[in-house]
């Protein structure tokens, strides 16, 4: 699954519990209720709404998202931070002596030694949700989640219209909101989001493995099926071939607007998907992520990763960045690249 390499890019998510649009403005498609887009297992944002589509840029990738109020909401339940985004491309790598711009708010995207701070807000109803959620992802993992006292990053629950959450550490407080119709396994789902992880269907080689049914997909919810790729981003999968067991795959059904499947096997024939624990695939690739002795992920010579919102290739253990010259070495100092 794609635990990917976007190790600092703070980005995408698989069936996310926030801000989705659920609704549909057309009235000849069917409207599906909150609880029938739980019974699907597919976390959305925004259940009862569906904002306009725009493109932004995010990490230096173009990407469509669509708008709730000032939010930006990608994959359905996927929170971009505005203040981290524009309407034309960014400059992410500066030059050696130039001083990057405070109201970037950049981070690395990893939680630092495995640890991750949350709070959790009074008003959000059933607290046993999270407190099962993060039992389980220390049970199977080695991050670590401390109830936050004082520290600047963490992780918030709060109530919401749906289930949400941003990818990696975006800096400060961000939310992941659980509406009462959340589950423990749809917050599982969203941590999964706030420590890193993509959603499972929309990895780049995913059409070796599944179908998306565009003709089945409600109007204007088209692009919650891009891929990584579509988007801009690149990176190896940590399983070896999509993983339809991941807590972090779409239903067959997201998005429907008649009742049909929106995603089939390759062979035509509908999968099950599980909001009940992270699979081994999504251990697999937490544990490339976050290893066991909280030190940093390794990373392989001749691979790509996004790290701070730029692609670059490791090689002789350096970074590198591609431009229309070739390719031109990179450095990171406190989570922003430079020329060198």
């Amino acid at each position: 699954m794609k635990k990917s390499k976007f190790l600092l890019l703070p980005v995408l998510a698989i069936l996310a519990c926030s801000k989705d649009p659920i609704a549909e403005n057309e009235e000849s498609e069917t409207q599906l209720k909150p609880e029938e887009i739980t019974e699907q297992l597919t976390e959305v944002a925004y259940p009862d709404e569906q904002g306009p589509v725009s493109e932004i840029y995010y990490g230096g990738q173009k990407m469509p998202v669509e708008s709730h109020n000032g939010n930006y909401v990608y994959q359905g339940d996927i929170m971009i931070p505005a203040n981290q985004t524009s309407k034309s491309p960014q400059s992410l790598i500066l030059d050696k002596d130039e001083t990057p711009q405070k109201s970037t708010g950049r981070t690395s995207g990893m939680w630092p030694d495995n640890t991750v701070y949350y709070a959790i807000d009074n008003n959000l109803s059933d607290k046993n949700r999270v407190y099962d959620a993060i039992d389980h992802w220390e049970s199977n993992t080695s991050l670590k989640f401390v109830q936050r006292s004082g520290q600047s990053n963490y992780i918030y629950f709060t109530p919401g219209s749906g289930c949400s959450s941003y990818v990696g550490m975006i800096g400060g407080r961000q939310n992941v909101t659980l509406a009462s119709a959340c589950t423990t396994g749809n917050t599982i789902h969203e941590i999964g989001h706030a420590v890193g992880l993509w959603h499972e269907q929309s990895r780049v080689d995913r059409d070796n493995y599944i179908n998306v049914n565009f003709e089945n997909v409600r109007s204007g919810t088209e692009h919650n099926f891009h891929t990584y790729e579509t988007s801009g981003f690149d990176g190896d999968e940590f399983t070896s071939s999509l993983d339809f067991g991941s807590i972090m795959m779409y239903s067959a059904y997201s998005f429907s607007k008649n009742g049909e499947p929106t995603i089939t096997r390759n062979n035509g024939s509908i999968y099950q998907v599980q909001r009940s624990e992270l699979s081994s695939g999504d251990i697999r690739g937490i544990d490339a992520m976050y290893p066991g002795d909280g030190g940093a992920p390794s990373y392989t010579n001749g691979e790509y990763y996004t790290i701070s919102g730029v692609t670059v290739l490791r090689a002789n253990d350096l970074w590198y960045f591609w431009t229309k010259y070739g390719f031109k070495r990179v450095e990171l100092k406190n989570d922003r690249w430079y020329w060198v």
